[in-house]
């Protein structure tokens, strides 16, 4: 960091520390919220989605060539083939808003395209399969339709926007980049698939979620997810044992703890900040009372579809948590436009994942982004809405 970007931290920590009111009640209450939030984010996501994606991320960066990321996810590859496999990865990682992060990291630092890479940053937590079926189980088919559809249309048209505007600029980077790779070779084709696979895998299985109801597949599934994910845990210890030389692990661990120092800060502070502006997901401890919001998301109208799309794309939610949150808001009298606009916005865009963005891709192209991601559920949930 900069010392003039240092020395503005300070007098914005100092500034607020000195002024913000922390006797007032509504202060005090969103305050203690805000340290709930990031309470409950570091049990529930730090050490079972973050940790793995930032191995993940790790990995890409120094056990996949460029070559491969630029073949499959570089501004020349086949347009189909990458914006296919980009925006419906959600239906394999069930992610959120953050944990996607670390990987999106990995792969832009490879070299994959600004497009594809930010189609995958969008999908990875908008197409998570158990969340749309119980989007389409408890806020009916249409809607879960619609998100699904929506979603993957978003991943594709914004992906697509982004290297239009922004080509030129990966064309550049590409050019600069990156360090000879030193174990691209070492392994078989297969075995390096098969110890990713075994990675993405532990990172499903240890951030499964507890679905609302007992009964059915998937709570079948987290009942004996911890077996499953110590199954794996133990074939990728094998792998690392059997294919692996210790400098090819120190890089890897190195690398993960450069993605971890550099991400990890940023949404920490960004769920502080969700936290006293909103409160935690179903609460109403935030600073930002929520009958504010309710009373604004009610009908169709283009407004109602705006403030829907800014309150998803600023608030935290969890995997799966944003569906019982508009169950509560639809019971507040929320328009099913704006609920639509809330889906498709909530889950690829929060806070915490605004700053990190930044940080990876730069200011203009993550405000970009941002606005694509509004302008386009706003539109969408107007639509929606209309016709049914």
């Amino acid at each position: 960091m900069k010392e003039g970007n240092k020395f503005l931290l300070y007098v914005l920590v100092f500034a607020a520390v000195y002024f913000i009111p922390f006797s007032n009640l509504a202060v005090e209450t969103a305050t203690l919220e805000a340290f709930k939030m990031l309470s409950e984010y570091a049990r529930e996501h730090v050490l079972f989605c973050l940790v793995p994606a930032f191995f993940i991320a790790g990995a890409i960066a120094i056990f996949i060539s460029q070559n491969a990321v630029l073949k499959y996810f570089g501004a020349g590859a086949k347009k189909w083939l990458s914006y296919s496999v980009a925006s419906v990865s959600g239906a394999i990682l069930a992610v959120c808003s953050c944990t996607v992060l670390p990987l999106f990291a990995g792969l832009y630092s490879r070299g994959a395209g600004i497009g594809p890479a930010v189609a995958f940053l969008y999908s990875g937590p908008a197409i998570n399969v158990l969340a749309i079926i119980l989007t389409a189980r408890i806020l009916g088919w249409e809607i879960g339709v619609a998100r699904v559809v929506g979603a993957v249309l978003f991943a594709v048209v914004i992906g697509l926007v982004m290297a239009l505007l922004y080509g030129k600029e990966d064309a550049a980077r590409n050019s600069l980049i990156f360090e000879e790779e030193k174990y691209a070779e070492r392994r078989s084709g297969w075995q390096n698939l098969f110890y990713f696979v075994i990675l993405v895998l532990i990172l499903i299985f240890a951030a499964w979620a507890k679905p609302q109801s007992s009964g059915g597949f998937w709570f079948a599934v987290y009942q004996v997810h911890w077996p499953i994910t110590m199954v794996f845990l133990l074939i990728l210890a094998y792998i690392l044992r059997q294919w692996f030389v210790k400098e090819e692990l120190r890089q890897w661990v190195e690398a993960t703890w450069d993605f971890a120092q550099k991400i990890l800060p940023l949404l920490l502070v960004g769920v502080l900040l969700a936290g006293f502006l909103m409160g935690r997901p179903g609460t109403e401890g935030g600073i930002i009372p929520v009958q504010w919001i309710s009373s604004l998301v009610g009908g169709n109208s283009l407004g109602a579809n705006f403030i829907a799309s800014i309150f998803g794309a600023f608030m935290y939610f969890a995997t799966l948590t944003e569906v019982p949150i508009i169950q509560g808001l639809m019971g507040a009298g929320m328009g099913k436009g704006p609920v639509l606009a809330l889906l498709l916005s909530g889950p690829a865009l929060s806070l915490p994942s605004m700053l990190v963005i930044r940080s990876i891709m730069g200011t203009k192209k993550t405000l970009t982004f941002i606005i694509l991601v509004i302008v386009m559920s706003t539109i969408s949930g107007f639509i929606f809405g209309s016709l049914v």
